[in-house]
C-alpha cells in the first residue's frame, strides 16, 4: 500500500484530526442514530411495593392521659380513604430494635455530662429487657460508636464516654444511617411483627453541611416503619449552664407547667405544645415527605416525629433529658402498634393514613402516611 507523503500527508492528517475535535466538544444539536440502531430509553422508575405498613398509636382521653383498654376491633385505618384490615395488634409489647442518634458537637458541649448519664435510662425505660441498641453519634462527621447489642453494660459505657465533637452538626446525614442501620433490622410480616424499629435522637434541630435532604429521610424511614423521637438539645440552655452551673439555676416556668396556655378544651401534651407557636407541625412533615426537601430548621426534630407516629420532646423549659427520655420511654411500652397489608400496595405518591377511634372525645395520634416513589 502507497504511504501519502509531502502535502497529501499534511492534508490527510487535518481531515483527521478535525472530526476527533469536534468529537470531543461534543455536537451542537441532537444526533440521528444510525439505521437500524434503536434510540436507548431512559431506565424506568424504580417501583416499590409496600407489604406492610406498621403504625404506633397513642390515645389519650381530654385530660392527656393514655388510654390502655381498647381492642383492635376499636381502631378503624384506612390508607388513601380505603378501609384496611389489621393483621396485627399489640400494646407496647412487641420488641424494640433502636438507634440512638446522639449530637457531640461543641456547641451543645455544655450538655453532654447530662448526656452521658443516660445510658441505665435509655436501657432500663426505653430498650427494655427483650430490645437491642446502637448508638451512634454526630458532628462534623458520623460515628458509629455501638453496633446493636442486647448488652446494657455494654451500651451504657459507650453512651457514658460519649467523645466531644467538633462544631459541625449533620443531623440528616445522621439520621439517614440511623435508618439504613434500623431497615437491617428483622423485617416484619402479616404473621410475625418483627421489631419496633425505633431512631431515639438526642441533638439540637440545627444541620449543617449534609448531603442528604430530610424529606429523603423520612421517606425512607415511613417505608421501613421507622419511628422517630426526639429530645431537643437548647444550644441556649447549653451556654447558660456553661456560664451557671444546673444547681444554680431557676426553671423558666413552674415545675410541671409549660412556658404556653394549651387550646381550649385540650390537655398540654408534648405533642401539641408545639402547635402552640402556631405551626402545624404534621402538615410541615407532610410537605417534606412528599417533596423530598429540609424544611425550617427549628422544627426539623418536631416534624421527624410527626412523619412517623413518634413524638418531640423539648428541654429549655423544666423538663429535663432525663425526665424527656423517662416519659419517651414510657409512651413506648404502652402505645398501640397496628399493622396492616395496603390493598392498593403499588400506587405511586403518597399515601394517607387514618386512624380512627371508636369511642367519643379521645385524641389520637399517628403517623400521617407514607410516599410511595
Amino acid at each position: 500500500m502507497l504511504q501519502p507523503t509531502g502535502k497529501c500527508a499534511l492534508v490527510l492528517s487535518l481531515a483527521l484530526y478535525i472530526p476527533v475535535r469536534a468529537v470531543a466538544q461534543g455536537p451542537e444539536g441532537p444526533m440521528s442514530p444510525p439505521p437500524g440502531v434503536a434510540i436507548q430509553q431512559p431506565p424506568a422508575p424504580i417501583k416499590v411495593r409496600v407489604t406492610l405498613v406498621n403504625t404506633p398509636v397513642v390515645v389519650r382521653n381530654a385530660k392527656g392521659e393514655m388510654i390502655h383498654d381498647l381492642a383492635a376491633t376499636d381502631f378503624q385505618v384506612t390508607d388513601n380513604g380505603t378501609l384496611q384490615k389489621i393483621t396485627h395488634f399489640d400494646l407496647g409489647g412487641d420488641p424494640i430494635s433502636m438507634v440512638v442518634l446522639a449530637e457531640t458537637s461543641s456547641r451543645v458541649s455544655a450538655l453532654l455530662p447530662e448526656v452521658r448519664k443516660t445510658g441505665t435510662l435509655i436501657t432500663q425505660n426505653v430498650m427494655g429487657p427483650t430490645g437491642v441498641a446502637a448508638l451512634l453519634s454526630f458532628n462534623d462527621s458520623v460515628d458509629k460508636l455501638q453496633d446493636f447489642t442486647s448488652d446494657t453494660d455494654l451500651f451504657e459505657h459507650s453512651i457514658a464516654t460519649l467523645p466531644e465533637g467538633t462544631s459541625g452538626t449533620k443531623l440528616y446525614d445522621a439520621m439517614a444511617v440511623g435508618v439504613e442501620m434500623l431497615t437491617a433490622r428483622p423485617q416484619a410480616a402479616a404473621d410475625n411483627p418483627g421489631t419496633r424499629r425505633i431512631l431515639l435522637i438526642l441533638a439540637e434541630a440545627t444541620d449543617v453541611g449534609s448531603s442528604v435532604k430530610l424529606g429523603e429521610v423520612l421517606r425512607r424511614a415511613q417505608l421501613a416503619n421507622v419511628t422517630i423521637y426526639s429530645v431537643g438539645l437548647s444550644t441556649t440552655r447549653s451556654e447558660l449552664q456553661a456560664k451557671h452551673p444546673p444547681e444554680t439555676q431557676s426553671p423558666m416556668t413552674p415545675p410541671g407547667t409549660f412556658g404556653h396556655p394549651p387550646f381550649p378544651g385540650t390537655a398540654q401534651t408534648p405533642d401539641n405544645d408545639a402547635a402552640m407557636q402556631g405551626v402545624d407541625i404534621t402538615a410541615l412533615a407532610v410537605w417534606a415527605v412528599q417533596r423530598a426537601e429540609n424544611i425550617a430548621k427549628k422544627h426539623a426534630l418536631e416534624a421527624a416525629a410527626a412523619a412517623t407516629g413518634g413524638a418531640h420532646f423539648a428541654t429549655f423549659k423544666d423538663r429535663s433529658i432525663e425526665k424527656a427520655i423517662d416519659e419517651i420511654g414510657s409512651e413506648l411500652h404502652a402505645e398501640y402498634n397496628l399493622s396492616y397489608s395496603p390493598t392498593d400496595a403499588a400506587f405511586p405518591g403518597y399515601h394517607e393514613i387514618t386512624v380512627t377511634v371508636d369511642r367519643q372525645n379521645l385524641k389520637v395520634r399517628a403517623r400521617p402516611g407514607y410516599y410511595l416513589p
